[in-house]
């Protein structure tokens, strides 16, 4: 019962999920070579799902998991956001923070099919420090990754970059990490089907607090496609 405490306690308004809307269709087996993608469910297809979300930075040694599944009309499905403790944290310690002082923040945006096997993920680390009326320094580090099949097939990365607006001398730091994905393989030859795309904005602030907001896009999908998405 407590993380549920602490989760209201932290993010009252906080969470979000907007989508546009999703074209529904019946998959064509056929189409340009393509086949319904592994764990399509149902197989229906959803196109041009557009999904996003925002999660706060739960206390140290705690994370924010949540996941959004493609429902049987191609509507996304919030689940449950739940504070969980952060994999090989430490326990707790004192809140109390000194004039200057140092916090990192981790986030991940996942895309998984409904046979729980991972597409493309982005992750981000951030590291900052602050004194309570500015962020003192700051560094963003993005990494992506891609599931691949054999002979050289499945999921590649297409491009992928970041920025931040200010990186000290601000009260918060805004670290925008992008990745786009394209998928040429067993289930559609052609390459020209599937594509993911995944943006993550982590707002770094003078306080010692942050948030991770989170976009992705999806060309072409399917019902019981789900997107995990985390901040720790």
């Amino acid at each position: 019962m407590r993380p549920r405490i602490v989760l209201a306690a932290l993010t009252a308004g906080l969470f979000s999920l907007t989508a546009l809307p999703a074209a529904a269709t019946a998959a064509v087996p056929d189409r340009a070579g393509a086949t319904p993608a592994p764990g399509s469910g149902e197989s229906r297809e959803c196109t041009d799902v557009k999904l996003s979300g925002a999660l706060p930075l739960p206390p140290e040694g705690m994370a924010i998991r949540q996941q959004v599944t493609l429902g049987p009309d191609c509507t996304p499905v919030l689940g449950e956001a739940r504070v969980v403790p952060k994999s090989g944290a430490p326990a707790a310690t004192d809140s109390s923070r000194t004039a200057a002082d140092t916090r990192q923040v981790r986030s991940w945006s996942e895309m998984y099919d409904c046979c729980n096997i991972r597409m493309t993920g982005l992750y981000t680390t951030s590291d900052w420090a602050f004194d309570g009326t500015a962020v003192t320094s700051s560094a963003t580090d993005a990494t992506q990754e891609w599931n691949r099949e054999p002979w050289n097939a499945g999921w590649s990365l297409k491009s992928s970059g970041k920025s931040a607006d200010c990186v000290a001398g601000c009260p918060a730091s805004v670290n925008e990490a992008r990745a786009e994905f394209s998928y040429q393989g067993v289930f559609d030859p052609t390459g020209a089907w599937y594509a993911n795309k995944h943006s993550t904005t982590v707002t770094l602030k003078a306080d010692g607090t942050a948030s991770c907001d989170f976009d992705v896009e999806l060309k072409h999908s399917f019902v019981g496609w789900n997107w995990q998405r985390g901040c720790e």
